[in-house]
Parts: C-alpha cells; structure tokens; sequence
C-alpha cells in the first residue's frame, strides 16, 4: 500500500507517501459499529456513495490515529471499492498518514517565502529537539513533525500549524517553546482560528463530524478570530484612501453567427453547370479558382469568341446581334 518510494523531502513535495504500511499496534482502537454508523451517515450525504471515501478516510484517522490497514478494508467494504482503489488515494493525499501520528501533528512551512524569511531554520531546530526527521513521531508520542510545501498564510510568513490551526510569524525560538508546550501536555491558543485541540479531533472535524465534547467548545471554535492585520492590510489601505474597485463592466452580448448555409443548385442547373460549381468551390488557389470559373458555363463570352465555339452545350446559330453588325460591315465595304 505504499506509494513510489523517494526521499524524506520528496515526499513532502510530492505528496506521495512513500513509507511502507506498517502493521497495526495491539492497542489499536477497533473500527467499531459507531464508527460505521458515522460512516454510513456520512455515505448518505453524497449522490453516489464513493464520493464519500475523502471525509471517511479522515473518519478513520480520528479513530485510530492514521489510515491503518483495517481502516482501508474498513473504507472499501462500505463503498465497494477495491483496497488498491482506498489506497490510492490514501497514498495521494498528506493530509491522511499511513502510520501512527502523534496526538499532535507540527507543520512546519518550508516553501518560498517562509524559507526566506526562516522557515527552514525552524524546522531544523524543531527537527533537532524532537530528535525525528520529516514525517516522524518523538518517542513520547507527542508530536508528528512534517515539512509543509506550503500552508497558504504568504502573509504571515513565517508560518507553523499544529494540527492545522495557524501560528503565525514564528522564528526559532518561539517554534521551539510552542513545540516544548505541547510535549509538557499544553494547548497554546493560536494566533488566530479555532481552540487547539489534536490531530484525532481534528480529523473527525474533517470528516464533517463534531469534535467539541459541549456547547461551550463549539461555539468557542466558531466564534475564534480567522483574520488578521497582515490578511486585512490591503482593504485598510483602500478605505483610507479612499479606493474602490471600478464597476464591474458587463460585456454586450455577441451576436449570434449566422448559420452555414450549404449553397443549393439553381432551378433547371444542368449536371455540368452543378460540376462547374463544385470545382470552384473546392479550389485551393485562386489561380486554380480562377481556371475553374473561366471554364464554368456561366462565364461572360471573351471578345471575339462565338458560342458555337464552346462545343456541344453551345449553338450553331449565331447570336441574333452578331448577324446585324456583320450585315452592317458588309453594306459598308460594298
């Protein structure tokens, strides 16, 4: 059930988990009937049952930790896919592990920005206290540490999560402390988003599922700030500017195109005339559409030319006009 294998650092750009499968721990939690009633509640959202495979694979998660082996028969019983096909997607995404994780899971940015601004010396620092490297767990189980590609908070480079809640504008030693806190068993709040809790209960969250234990816990994760200066900067500039957006312009509707219309044989068209037609329709220079209409039965008499010239399809009589003007000629030399 492992993907390609690559490097620690591959993985993390990749998205392709390439650590092997590892065999269930004896105390691991059982996928219980709750667990597949919350399942099936889940399938019920969805038009066609396999849609639901991404929010039960965090479901899993929430039970046992990481998407285990029985959580992957587990996933494909209920949706009647094949387990290559659950673990297909289980080896795609970061966001679902393929061992035990931590009770928490440390992300730490390594992108651009956050690069620049520290993000790599971070990582290196955390990575050297918890004594684990990319996608590895402290002996004490506390924390998971993984490199994140990228966590979408530019702003607030450079930037940290902990079970996916922000902390932002860390540097060292500040990343050092918050990942010493939750080791001593703390929840620092973080700088902006829902109340920490851990990555089991997050995943439920994931899964569409509450993981607020009372009231009190719902509301306090709902009513959390999510933004912050750095986000709201460019809307503060405008209103003191006093800048707006120009109106939206709607575009004229175009017109709709004319159809195509095949042209039709004229009424009484000979088989030659039709033939004439179709050669200077289908030439492809116009030297050769030239030819083709000089040569059409429609064409204008050149000067000097008689009908009768022109063959079968022509007459032997002269045109009544021409008989006159040579009688004309004839008085004249005479």
């Amino acid at each position: 059930m492992s993907a390609l294998p690559g490097s620690e650092e591959g993985t993390a750009v990749t998205g392709l988990d390439s650590s092997p499968v590892e065999p269930a721990a004896p105390d691991l939690p059982p996928l219980t009937a709750q667990t597949e009633a919350e399942a099936r509640e889940i399938m019920a959202r969805y038009p066609q049952a396999r849609s639901a495979l991404l929010p039960m694979l965090h479901l899993v998660q929430s039970v046992q930790g990481y998407v285990s082996p029985e959580g992957v028969g587990f996933c494909a019983r209920l949706l009647g896919l094949t387990k290559a096909e659950v673990g297909a997607v289980a080896t795609f995404y970061t966001m679902y592990k393929r061992h035990p994780t931590g009770r928490h899971l440390v992300s730490v940015c390594t992108n651009t920005l956050c690069a620049v601004l520290g993000g790599q010396r971070i990582y290196d620092a955390v990575s050297a206290d918890l004594g684990v490297g990319h996608d590895q767990t402290a002996a004490d189980g506390s924390v998971t540490l993984e490199h994140a590609e990228c966590l979408a908070a530019c702003d607030y480079a450079p930037v940290v999560t902990v079970d996916y809640e922000f902390y932002d504008q860390q540097d060292v030693e500040s990343a050092r402390e918050l990942v010493a806190a939750l080791r001593r068993g703390e929840k620092p709040l973080p700088t902006r988003g829902a109340p920490l809790t851990d990555f089991r209960g997050i995943s439920r969250q994931l899964a569409g599922l509450n993981q607020h234990a009372d009231l009190a816990a719902e509301r306090a994760a709902i009513d959390a700030p999510s933004t912050g200066a750095p986000t709201l900067a460019g809307v503060r500039l405008a209103a003191e500017r006093g800048e707006t957006a120009p109106p939206l312009q709607h575009p004229e509707p175009e017109a709709a195109p004319e159809p195509d219309v095949e042209p039709t044989s004229g009424a009484g068209e000979t088989a030659s005339e039709q033939a004439a037609d179709t050669a200077v329709a289908s030439a492809d220079t116009p030297a050769e559409r030239a030819g083709a209409a000089q040569h059409h039965p429609d064409a204008p008499e050149p000067a000097g030319r008689q009908p009768a010239e022109r063959g079968g399809e022509g007459t032997d009589t002269p045109a009544p006009h021409t008989q006159s003007v040579a009688g004309d000629a004839r008085e004249r030399d005479a």
